[in-house]
């Protein structure tokens, strides 16, 4: 009797530790649900944010790039280079709509374009940072870039477009990253027109290149190949493939 008693007594606390779980899981919200103030996007220095941006690419290339640094009306120009490449540090914006860090303040990520990638991709992030200062809403933004797709208004990269994303500093975002900034292992990125992953053998196993679809824009495909060493020529920890 004593037996059963106990039976029935932990199932009735197990039925309760459950209910106190699923109560937990909903009441649990997304870390970032939205925008935050655009000052917590912002750098408080902008020398600061235009030696991170540099940070991207070997000094060879990105000590003669252009500069752009977030202000509160979109990206500016700060430092006017002569290789053609642009060198910035995108914010978390520039995941997808579903991603929860989308709202992620703390994100800090150099990347330095070559020049077809500045004619070519760089336009539509520096056109979607407009509308996130602007105010416009995630729903706003998905019917506004699903328009420009089906008008043809957003730009096929061209050949040899690429960027370089070789920094050891800055913040990709992710758990943990509001106490310990957490960073990408070395790489470069090749765009293209949406291409199918296994062409290129991209994420399987013991491959050194990933693949992101349609970022940062919906009708490309970004190869994300590793490299061994930071801009600096810090040899990298080897680490999973990049992925946005």
């Amino acid at each position: 009797m004593r037996t059963r008693r106990l039976i029935v007594e932990l199932y009735g606390l197990a039925l309760l530790l459950g209910a106190i779980g699923t109560a937990c899981a909903e009441d649990a919200k997304p870390a970032y649900p939205v925008m935050a103030p655009i000052e917590q996007y912002l750098e408080a220095n902008a020398s600061a944010e235009i030696a991170l941006a540099r940070t991207a690419a070997p000094p060879s290339i990105s000590g003669d790039a252009s500069v752009q640094v977030l202000g509160k009306q979109g990206y500016e120009t700060a430092v006017t280079g002569k290789n053609g490449f642009v060198c910035m540090v995108w914010r978390s914006w520039v995941s997808k709509f579903d991603d929860p860090e989308y709202w992620n303040p703390r994100v800090r990520i150099p990347i330095c374009y070559n020049p077809p990638g500045v004619r070519t991709v760089l336009p539509a992030y520096l056109e979607s940072t407009k509308w996130v200062v602007a105010g416009v809403s995630k729903t706003e933004m998905e019917k506004r870039i699903r328009a420009a797709v089906a008008a043809k208004r957003i730009a096929t990269p061209e050949p040899g477009a690429m960027a370089y994303m070789m920094g050891g500093e800055g913040n990709g975002g992710g758990a943990g990253s509001d106490v310990v900034p957490r960073h990408w292992p070395p790489h470069v990125m090749i765009f293209l027109g949406r291409t199918e992953s296994a062409a290129w053998g991209a994420g399987l196993h013991g491959a050194p290149i990933s693949a992101d679809q349609g970022e940062p824009s919906p009708t490309i495909t970004t190869f994300n190949i590793r490299v061994s060493v930071f801009s600096d020529g810090t040899p990298a920890t080897p680490g999973p493939p990049h992925s946005h």
